[in-house]
Parts: structure tokens; C-alpha cells; sequence
């Protein structure tokens, strides 16, 4: 079993967004800068997280994306299930047939991690993530990168002008 991209760019993305969006909406753009997501992918991820109720859009000038509800009110198995990411361990993705047709010697075993796993992501809130200190610090360094970055090329820009 394995969470794909889908699910851990959703859950970056969606860390990103409630560490940088308290005071002003976060644009997809300054996401994909600060986390190395493809813009593409996060307008599909976000439209997802959207319908769902995690995310809402802000227009216009200054606009884009904020959490629809308190950090601690979205748990890391919402935006999972959001992006409609399967955490399922067996075989047959559920549904029993994993040997030919019928349920396999292990089914039950591996039904029962999958739902041991989605309990877990279940108790994990996004506020739980971004009190801890080690996120913080990872997106400080981050916010210190992009920053070099648009300083680097701006000067750039000024020389080559």
C-alpha cells in the first residue's frame, strides 16, 4: 500500500495554504513556487479540495485560496479522501476478489490496516501539522528560498535591462 502524489501533494498543498493564508488568500502560483507542484496539478487537486468544502476561492486582485473551515476542523484523511486517494491495502481494492474471484487468505488482514490507517489520518489535523516544529521550520527555509529566488531574479532583470 502506498499514498500516491495525488494525496501527498494535496496534503503539502493544503499545509502551505494554512501556513501562509491567515491574513490573505494564497495564490496556486506562490504554492507551486514553495512547494515544486506543478500549477496544472494544483488547479485539479484544488478543484477537488474545493468541491469538497476544505478550500474556498477568492477573486480578483490579491485573490486565491483559503481554508473553508479552522485548521483543526480539517483532518489529513479529509483531504486525502478529497482528492479521492485510496489508502486501501488489499490487493483487490476491497472488493474480495483478490484470488480469482474470491477473498484471499489475507484480505481481512490487510482490510483491517487500511482502515487502521485511515483512522490515524483521521486523528491528525491540519493544525496538528502546523504546530509542529519542524514545519514551521521547513517552511521558514522555504519562504527564505523563494525569497532569494525572486531577489535573485530581479536583479537579473535589472542588469540585463
Amino acid at each position: 500500500m502506498r499514498l500516491t502524489t495525488k494525496g501527498r501533494y494535496a496534503v503539502t498543498a493544503m499545509l502551505d495554504l494554512a501556513i501562509h493564508g491567515k491574513k490573505k488568500p494564497v495564490s496556486l502560483n506562490d504554492i507551486s513556487g514553495r512547494q515544486g507542484i506543478s500549477l496544472s496539478y494544483l488547479e485539479q487537486l484544488f478543484a477537488k479540495l474545493r468541491r469538497c468544502g476544505l478550500v474556498s476561492s477568492v477573486r480578483g486582485p490579491g485573490g486565491g485560496y483559503r481554508l473553508s473551515r479552522e485548521e483543526s476542523e480539517i483532518s489529513i484523511a479529509q483531504v486525502v479522501d478529497a482528492v479521492n486517494e485510496s489508502m486501501d491495502a488489499t490487493r483487490c481494492r476491497g472488493k474480495g476478489d483478490c484470488q480469482e474471484g474470491d477473498q484471499c487468505l489475507t484480505h481481512h488482514l490487510w482490510q483491517d490496516l487500511s482502515s487502521q490507517i485511515h483512522d490515524f489520518l483521521n486523528d491528525i489535523s491540519i493544525q496538528d501539522l502546523v504546530s509542529r516544529k519542524e514545519i514551521r521550520e521547513v517552511a521558514k527555509r522555504q519562504d527564505e528560498n523563494a525569497k532569494s529566488q525572486v531577489d535573485s531574479d530581479s536583479l537579473i532583470q535589472l542588469t540585463s535591462a
